[in-house]
């Protein structure tokens, strides 16, 4: 049996289903955005089974992209939870046939509530369709399966329907970099767009010199230091050079080098640096690699050193 072959057909199938959803996308999708903008509750997805798994990955898809929201079980709805729904809110109910029993069941009482209902369904004259206040339609030529049965195409253009109106949101809202940052604190993604400069630069015990200092204390002070480099700084504590370890093997290629020399012969002039420590440590990754450096140097406007971040802190922290 050629499963290749097979997970290639599966694949296409549902691409295809994407791609013919997207041309029929009308009216309705901008109606249905100005009515979730224009929630001033929370927004909530019911469904059951393989649709009620899709609303609950769409949930918390829009509750991390700035859309208050969260999954509700009709099942739960019927036995208390339908407490649960504001009459500030939006339901978006999720029901391929149209007819799941569970979810029909309590359609009449969030119309109680004159909650706007928005249906995903492939049938708008099905009892979800009759509810619903306008329909998203989700029908498919095919579902993926080789029966014809299991939900797959179907819930792939559900899924995707959500992402879209979530984008749209997004969009609307004009959600940055940062606001999601401040949705996603934790992992890998957290520490990408949360943790900034400020978080991992440091600021104490710096190895610091004057650019008078000899080339033979230098090296002492960049071994004491343990970042690689020294900053040369003047009176006030403003930046003017570095000295690095690779610096210091470059001078060693010079007829006229002596351990005696001024470091400022050496050192590398007019380094780069930065003056906003509250940037996004990913950011300041970005840089660092573009400039091929391995230390970047934070300080205020004026110059004045306020800490240093290197390369090997990031990679550490797991800043990607």
């Amino acid at each position: 049996m050629n499963y290749k072959q097979i997970a290639q057909e599966t694949l296409e199938i549902e691409a295809n289903t994407l791609l013919q959803s997207a041309k029929k996308i009308d009216d309705v999708f901008d109606r249905a955005v100005e009515i979730i903008l224009a929630c001033s509750g929370k927004l909530i997805i019911t469904g059951v089974g393989k649709s009620g798994l899709i609303g609950a990955k769409m949930a918390a898809t829009f509750a991390s992209t700035g859309t208050p929201s969260f999954f509700l079980h009709p099942t739960e709805a019927l036995h208390g939870d339908l407490g649960m729904i504001g009459k500030d809110d939006v339901v978006i109910a999720i029901s391929y046939s149209g007819e799941s029993e569970e979810l029909s069941s309590i359609l009449p009482h969030v119309k109680r509530f004159n909650t706007p209902l928005i249906g995903m369904t492939r049938d708008r004259n099905s009892t979800l369709g009759k509810y619903s206040d306008l329909v998203i339609d989700v029908v498919v030529e095919k579902e993926a399966c080789p029966l014809n049965i299991a939900p797959t195409s179907s819930t792939t253009l559900t899924l995707a329907l959500g992402d879209a109106l979530a984008v749209c949101l997004m969009k609307a809202r004009d959600f940055k970099k940062s606001d999601f940052a401040s949705f996603h604190p934790g992992g890998a993604l957290g520490k990408q767009l949360f943790v900034k400069v400020s978080d991992l630069m440091r600021s104490e015990n710096l190895p610091v010199i004057s650019s008078d200092t000899k080339l033979k204390d230098a090296i002492v002070k960049i071994s004491e230091g343990r970042l690689g480099t020294v900053l040369v700084t003047d009176s006030e504590d403003r930046l003017l050079a570095l000295v690095s370890d690779g610096d210091i093997r470059r001078a060693l290629l010079s007829e006229d080098f002596s351990l005696e020399d001024s470091v400022w012969k050496y050192a590398t002039h007019n380094p780069r640096t930065i003056d906003d420590e509250n940037i996004l440590a990913s950011e300041a990754l970005v840089m660092i690699e573009e400039m091929k450096i391995q230390l970047l140097v934070v300080t205020d406007k004026d110059k004045k050193v306020k800490g240093v971040l290197h390369i090997h802190t990031l990679i550490e922290k797991g800043i990607s």
